[in-house]
């Protein structure tokens, strides 16, 4: 470079600068002189200047790289984040709409369910109100005291089925007798003070009521033994519900 423009003379050498004499040449020589160190000084500084601006380029598109690609990394993570952000909305919007539409689906499973208790509730009461009922009631007299085990036993029933038990103590005696053998049947006496709640209104009765049925008591009052037809549907639909659901949804 500098040892090349020296020989093609653009530019003036140094150790020449350094060297000349300006006694030793007239005026001419001498303004000649000073403009080749002129044009040397300018060069030197044109080309130091083009060194630190092509550096100082050089340091800025390094660091306008390294500023890009750290915000790209920025903008990437906080993609990243948003979108497991909105992966785990979606999860638990899913999570949700399936409980949601297993509840829905319990909820209206229940109510068939519940549906199919108040059709038998139905029937028990039409079956109460028919000829039937008194036999009903003899049985469930005799199973209630056979579970009591007394000899004496006091029957609780409906307000509306007093005198229809009292008619059938007798009855209640023989049927003992005739499905538990040799046992002795206990004598029955019939609670006049305190009733069962009485039958349903209407089918859609929401208060306190009793199917129908009655309630032993030992004489004392220690043992008891609820053998009302509410009670009998109960065990019945614990025993059977599993098979009622399965009958009705599978």
């Amino acid at each position: 470079g500098d040892e090349a423009e020296v020989r093609r003379g653009t530019r003036p050498r140094l150790d020449v600068l350094h060297a000349w004499d300006p006694g030793a040449m007239n005026e001419e020589d001498v303004k000649r002189q000073i403009q080749q160190m002129v044009m040397f000084i300018r060069q030197e500084a044109e080309e130091k200047a083009s060194e630190i601006r092509v550096s100082a380029e050089e340091d800025f598109n390094i660091e306008k790289l390294q500023m890009v690609e750290a915000e790209k990394q920025r903008i990437r993570k906080e993609y990243e984040r948003k979108e497991s952000q909105v992966e785990v909305q979606k999860m638990i919007e899913k999570s949700m709409q399936r409980n949601e539409a297993r509840l829905k689906v319990l909820e209206a499973r229940q109510k068939l369910v519940q549906r199919a208790l108040k059709e038998v509730e139905k029937k028990l009461k039409e079956l109460v109100e028919g000829p039937k009922y008194k036999t009903i009631l003899k049985q469930l007299i005799a199973q209630g005291a056979h579970r009591i085990g007394t000899k004496e036993c006091v029957i609780r029933c409906r307000q509306v089925d007093r005198d229809v038990v009292k008619g059938l103590l007798e009855e209640a005696r023989e049927e003992y007798k005739r499905v538990f053998g040799d046992e002795e049947a206990p004598v029955f006496t019939v609670e006049e003070k305190f009733y069962l709640p009485p039958p349903p209104v209407k089918d859609d009765f929401e208060g306190s009521f009793c199917l129908g049925g009655v309630v032993l008591v030992s004489k004392d009052g220690k043992v008891s033994c609820s053998n009302t037809l509410d009670e009998r549907l109960e065990v019945a639909a614990e025993m059977f519900l599993p098979k009622v659901r399965k009958a009705l949804f599978f």
